[in-house]
Order: structure tokens, then C-alpha cells, then sequence
């Protein structure tokens, strides 16, 4: 069941799981003590843009960092201490273009908090291709000079969405060590802190492409860090399902056991080992769940086999879930969230293996985080 009411910090209790949801048309909490009920709150940034959120839980508390797009004023963070009751924009944007670089900013597709001792940091995909660095909790962010004055850039091309940074993945056993994936380029690897990059491709197809197996120029649509070993990454492709034990040197398919290996999703569980999840569509032309059939698929043995589950999901279903419209909590058993582009968000809290449903009729899913109040 759903209700709808005005959420503020004063309503929720410790332990109250929280959903952020990002849409086409503003920025929706929904809040639930047993993650079966849920109350969603009124909106907020109404007819703004919400692609990217983050929620900030690492000192003890929820900040949550909000990529705002507006069709007059453009794109910035805005931040909020207190579940939305009050937002903080700086004057003059969180991330600017320095002047050299003659670009402007377009689009936020990502915020990503960094690991647990490094509190301060949090990292910033955007569009045009870039990735930043916030090392005040995301109120300031600085251009990584190394991936925008890359020798790559000229040929890196634009996706069905844009030309943009939409995963960034820090490694959490080495500050100087980042992932990120990008439409069209593919996997770029840092290991000097964002001073230098280099692709990291090898083995993901690019079909679409004179040379299929081009060193760059992939078009990854996520990755996920594997929980227990740093090293081992996971890929869903514009047609390919990819796993790399070699932080991305070399990738080996495990699309085998899935109806179709297109799709947005990879989400990977936060504390167990090879367990990950992927939600298929037909094809790059037909993006559409096979046969109209909504379901996730999970593997718990890093890509060897698939289970697929639907309890809960509809039957006839013709809408995508795009790349960061999903997510997972940190709760046992884990829970397992995503948002469909016709506005309806779904919640398990098994993994995966049955749904309800949070929320209809909102505006087009673009993004969904969920936290556990502390």
C-alpha cells in the first residue's frame, strides 16, 4: 500500500528504509518501516530534472545530493541535511568548466559517495564526457584534467542519451583507483587519482563498429564493483553482459542463461560476493522486457548461471528501466529496487525474488537510491 504525505526528518525513525526517486519532472521520497508499506512524499524540484541523486549516509546521518536539471537556469547539486526540507544550491553552481576548456555544463548522470574513510569525497559523472572530484561532501567539485584533455576525447561519441560519464566506481582499497564507464568510450581506468587514463576495454564488443573489438569506443551502459574482491568487475553492454576478475584489463561474456544480453541495469549486492542483478530487453531496436514480461535476473556465482524472477511484476510490460532507475540497500536480506519509464517504482526485500509496488503514475524513472535511516 501507498499513501501519500509531506516527509520530513521529524517523521522517520531509525531504521526506515528511504527511496529517492529521480524523474523527468522533479524528486519523490517514499519511506516504509517493513519495505512493504510505503508513504511517498509530495515532489520536490517539480518540472526540474532529476538524473542523478545520491543518498550521503557515511558520518552517521543521510545527506542527500540531488543532480538538478532546469530548462532556464542548467544544471547543479543541490544538497539537503534534512530529508528535503530545506535545499542548498551554491551561487554559482557545483561544478563549473574552467574557462579553457570552452565547454559548459549539460547534465549530472551521476553521484557517487566514495568509501567510508575517505567521508569528504564524492564523485561527479557529467555530460559532456567528465568526470569531478568533491572532497567537501559535494558541495565544490574540480574537473578531472586528465579524462577531459584525454587524447581519446575527439573520438569518443555521443549514445542514444548523450556523451557522457554515467558510471564512476572508486576502489575501495586504493584512494588512486577509479572506474569509470562512458557513452560511446567505454571503460577508462585512473590509477594516479584522475591525473592519467587509459581504456579498458578488452574483450567487450563493439559490433556496431568497423573494428568490433576496438581498444575504445565502446558503448557500456553500467559496471558494478564486485563486494568482496575490488577487482572484479561487471558490465551490461549495448548488447553484452561482461565480467572482469583483472580490474577491467580483460573482460570474459556471462551473458550465457539470459533471455537477451541488452540492457541498461548492473547492480552488484553490497556485501556478498558474485551475486549480481540484470534487468534484459529485447534489443537495442526492440527495448521492450522479452515477450513484454517484466523481470530481474540474479546470479550468485559471478556470471555462471541466471535465475529469473517476476512475483509481483506485471505480465504486460513495454517499458525500459534505464541505468541508474535501479538500486539495491544494504539491509538482510538485501532489498532491490527500480523504476520503470512509465513512473512505476517496485521494491523487493528478498533479494529480488518477489516485488510490490511502491509507486505509479510518476513522471519517467531516471534515477532510484534507497538508504536505511541510521
Amino acid at each position: 500500500m501507498t499513501t501519500t504525505a509531506d516527509r520530513t526528518a521529524g517523521d522517520l525513525t531509525a531504521g526506515d528504509t528511504v527511496l529517492a526517486i529521480g524523474t523527468k519532472k522533479g524528486l519523490w521520497f517514499a519511506s516504509s518501516s517493513d519495505r512493504e508499506g510505503w508513504t511517498l512524499s509530495q515532489p520536490h524540484f517539480l518540472m526540474r530534472e532529476v538524473p542523478s541523486v545520491a543518498l550521503d549516509a557515511r558520518e552517521g546521518k543521510v545527506r542527500i545530493l540531488t543532480g538538478v536539471r532546469s530548462e532556464h537556469w542548467g544544471p547543479t547539486v543541490a544538497h539537503s541535511e534534512d530529508w528535503g526540507a530545506t535545499w542548498v544550491e551554491p551561487d554559482h553552481g557545483a561544478i563549473q568548466f574552467p574557462a579553457d576548456t570552452g565547454a559548459a555544463l549539460e547534465r549530472i548522470w551521476q553521484l557517487q559517495p566514495d568509501s567510508a574513510d575517505r567521508p569528504g569525497v564524492v564523485w561527479a559523472g557529467c555530460e559532456p564526457i567528465s568526470v569531478w572530484k568533491s572532497t567537501d561532501g559535494g558541495q565544490h567539485f574540480e574537473l578531472s584534467r586528465g579524462l577531459w584533455d584525454h587524447p581519446h576525447r575527439s573520438a569518443w561519441g555521443a549514445g542514444y542519451g548523450g556523451a557522457a560519464v554515467h558510471s564512476v566506481s572508486p576502489d575501495p582499497t586504493d584512494d588512486q583507483q577509479v572506474h569509470v564507464a562512458m557513452s560511446t568510450g567505454g571503460v577508462y581506468r585512473t590509477l594516479d587519482g584522475g591525473k592519467s587514463w587509459a581504456p579498458h576495454n578488452n574483450g567487450i564488443s563493439a559490433y556496431f563498429m568497423p573494428d568490433p573489438n576496438p581498444e575504445f569506443g565502446q558503448c557500456v551502459h553500467k559496471i558494478a564493483r564486485d563486494a568482496t574482491d575490488p577487482n572484479r568487475l561487471y558490465a551490461q553492454n549495448h548488447h553484452g553482459v561482461y565480467r572482469s576478475d583483472d580490474a577491467g584489463q580483460s573482460w570474459q561474456s556471462i551473458a550465457d542463461g539470459l533471455p537477451s544480453d541488452f540492457g541498461f541495469v548492473m547492480l552488484a549486492h553490497p556485501r556478498n560476493g558474485d551475486t549480481v542483478w540484470v534487468i534484459p530487453l529485447v534489443a537495442d531496436g526492440e527495448r521492450i522486457p522479452p515477450e513484454g514480461k517484466l523481470a530481474v535476473h540474479r546470479s550468485q556465482d559471478g556470471g555462471k548461471t541466471w535465475s529469473r524472477f517476476d512475483t509481483g511484476l506485471p505480465t504486460s510490460c513495454f517499458n525500459a528501466v534505464l541505468r541508474d532507475a535501479a538500486a539495491v540497500d544494504s539491509q538482510d536480506p538485501t532489498g532491490v529496487y527500480f523504476g520503470t519509464r512509465d513512473g512505476t517504482v517496485y521494491a523487493s526485500k528478498d533479494g529480488g525474488e518477489s516485488f510490490s509496488t511502491v509507486a505509479e503514475h510518476l513522471p519517467d524513472i531516471l534515477c532510484v537510491r534507497a538508504v536505511r535511516v541510521p
